[in-house]
């Protein structure tokens, strides 16, 4: 690096410094000088922004950093192009580090400024421009982190509500259940009474014990039935009944057909006692199949009303470290839990996870972010019906999160545009345009990963790549 002496007359030149007067040009001379780079680089994204630097004649690359790379972001030979402590000005407001890398292909002239004097300078000729612009980027960024967070705020609604409605479910039916359930005991000690006061004898009692056990036996093993299977069923085991002498068999024909019960086993059960007792018989298993069917609904209410706990516990992380290891499948299988509510029946989801993933570290709940906004787009670019699919796998040395779905796609025009912030293609009203925008921060800046979108019609992907080995984290950093 080699430094020469400042011309004024070639900063006038410059669309940069054009309209300033004589005195300003000599100002720049006297504070600032002129240094010749040879090829490499002039400065490091995040090191201490201590200059502005303008081209005077040379090549130069922009890049910015994205996870472990490095990505070109422009290169010029455009005399006057600035890069460096360009907000110096706004002083200890914002960070002063260099938010990208400048390096030069061939040996290029620059005229440099330190950062104290571009602000002092910025300050006394243009106090008015600062405001404007202080005034613009402050509420700009506001601006974005209020729609930011009113973003995860309709979110965290609408999750609510669909874990409220799916908990609903499971709770309602467990209270119905047990409901029955009272009944039905009732039922068994009225019909308990009716044996023990009336003429069976020990050994029929027995023999009813015996089949009372192997009904009950038969419920864990039943196999689901179709509505016109179970239809069917029931229509057959009716007509054995009435056949039978059982009066109002269709009441009791769908409970031994959701026990497992055929006619075979009935027949058994005909050969085993006696005509006399076989109806007392029949009314008492039935009695004790619904029992049994009854306490697996409240059994089943109860453990997805626990799946649904675990997930909300699993997507929120409240008692997690915020930064830590985590199985990505988790975190997948917990949002897709959480959204389940908002899922149309008509769209069919297709877990194709590799299960021999590592952990990776991670900042679990806004993974789970990220995750929410990419299925949540999924969905609603397919309607009531598609496929939703969630896969996993390696790609060299990084964890991959693939969400596909079968919508119309994304257009080539605006591909390019997705990720940026307010850009949505919903109608006025249904969408800030952020979605995409958190998912690239939370992937790109917090993990230092990368996000790419695969579109054709009926098929589109948002890949995810994630870093397998611990990163130097950040609350925020700088888009590409």
């Amino acid at each position: 690096m080699t430094a020469n002496l400042c011309s004024a007359e070639e900063l006038r030149t410059l669309f940069l410094f054009e309209k300033l007067t004589d005195d300003q040009l000599a100002w720049l001379c006297e504070r600032g000088r002129v240094e010749v780079f040879p090829p490499g680089p002039v400065y490091s994204e995040g090191e201490p922004a201590t200059c502005l630097y303008v081209l005077l004649h040379g090549t130069l690359v922009m890049s910015q950093r994205v996870g472990a790379d490095d990505v070109e972001l422009i290169r010029t030979s455009w005399p006057g192009v600035y890069a460096g402590a360009f907000r110096a000005y706004f002083g200890d407001r914002v960070p002063q580090v260099y938010t990208g890398s400048v390096r030069v292909t061939e040996p290029s002239r620059f005229f440099v400024l330190d950062a104290g004097s571009f602000a002092e300078l910025m300050q006394e000729w243009y106090p008015m421009a600062v405001h404007l612009l202080e005034g613009a980027m402050f509420g700009q960024e506001e601006l974005h982190h209020i729609i930011e967070q009113r973003e995860r705020l309709l979110a965290l609604g609408s999750l609510s509500a669909g874990l409220t409605h799916e908990l609903n479910n499971p709770a309602a039916a467990a209270v119905r259940a047990t409901a029955s359930l009272r009944e039905r005991i009732a039922s068994m000690r009225r019909k308990l009474g009716a044996i023990v006061g009336g003429t069976w004898d020990k050994t029929t009692l027995q023999t009813l014990i015996r089949l009372q056990e192997e009904a009950a036996d038969r419920v864990p093993k039943a196999q689901a039935l179709s509505p016109l299977e179970a239809s069917d069923r029931e229509d057959v085991i009716t007509d054995w009944l009435d056949g039978h002498g059982l009066a109002a068999g269709w009441q009791i024909a769908p409970t031994f057909v959701a026990a497992g019960l055929d006619i075979d086993w009935l027949e058994h059960v005909a050969a085993t006692v006696d005509a006399g007792p076989l109806e007392g018989t029949l009314r008492w298993l039935y009695y004790t199949l619904e029992t049994e069917l009854l306490m697996n609904e409240i059994e089943d209410s109860a453990t997805r009303i626990s799946t649904l706990v675990g997930a909300a516990k699993q997507y929120s992380q409240l008692d997690r470290a915020p930064y830590r290891v985590v199985d990505v499948h988790e975190l997948l299988d917990s949002t897709l839990v959480m959204l389940s509510g908002k899922i149309p029946e008509g769209i069919r989801v297709v877990k194709d996870y590799d299960r021999s993933l590592p952990a990776i570290p991670a900042y679990a709940a806004e993974l789970n972010q990220a995750w929410t906004n990419l299925i949540d787009n999924a969905v609603s670019v397919m309607g009531e019906t598609g496929v939703l699919t969630v896969r996993t796998g390696m790609d060299e040395d990084r964890v991959v999160v693939d969400i596909g779905d079968t919508g119309p796609g994304v257009p080539p025009e605006i591909r390019e545009r997705i990720f940026e912030p307010f850009f949505t293609t919903k109608p006025v009203g249904q969408g800030t345009g952020l979605g995409l925008d958190i998912t690239w921060r939370i992937v790109v800046n917090k993990h230092h990963g990368d996000i790419a979108v695969e579109s054709v019609p009926g098929d589109t992907r948002f890949r995810v790549r994630l870093p397998v080995t611990w990163q130097e984290v950040h609350d925020e950093g700088t888009r590409s």
